[in-house]
């Protein structure tokens, strides 16, 4: 799931700090926490220090979201609804199914993964989700320095791929986070 949570590192944390005011240092520590619960206080956000497509969404940090096996709240509901399927928040084989149906018919890369790219061409995330969100969603030449680790799979749940559409290495922002497993 992509969400940001304390012991991470990388330069998707060094911009929610950079969005939160507080020292932007890459490093998802207990300062971070703190920041993270009051703005989700003061936002009407669950309040878990635990950042996600929500958050992102509340913080303007659209290029940060990506909607996958295992992502839950209302960015999913809103693509589930996008794509006409059943909306109940919850990102499942399903919806990945059905986000991968989409890229394909759209020209995107069929991973079933819904980043910038994707929600981007939905109607649904227009003047949110911009041709600008996409290229923030690409690493910036000062956030090249963060060690990269891959994404965190989730346990018991069918991740699906099409044998027709490998996944491209790219250098998004989630490509450079460190520690899921700290």
């Amino acid at each position: 799931m992509s969400i940001l949570k304390k012991g991470l590192k990388g330069a998707p944390v060094k911009r929610m700090q950079e969005k939160l005011g507080i020292t932007a240092d890459g490093d998802f520590g207990p300062g971070t926490e703190k920041a993270l619960k009051d703005y989700q206080s003061a936002n009407g956000l669950a309040v878990d220090g635990i950042a996600g497509p929500d958050t992102f969404a509340a913080m303007g940090l659209h290029e940060l979201i990506l909607l996958r096996v295992g992502s839950r709240g209302a960015q999913v509901k809103k693509l589930q609804e996008a794509l006409g399927i059943t909306a109940d928040g919850r990102f499942g084989p399903g919806t990945a199914k059905a986000v991968e149906e989409y890229q394909s018919a759209n020209g995107l890369d069929a991973d079933g993964m819904a980043g910038p790219a994707t929600l981007a061409k939905m109607s649904a995330f227009a003047g949110e989700v911009t041709q600008d969100v996409v290229e923030k969603a690409n690493l910036a030449p000062e956030e090249e320095s963060f060690a990269s680790e891959p994404m965190p799979e989730i346990s018991g749940v069918e991740v699906i791929k099409s044998a027709a559409a490998p996944v491209k290495a790219t250098k998004s922002v989630w490509n450079k986070v460190s520690g899921w497993f700290s």
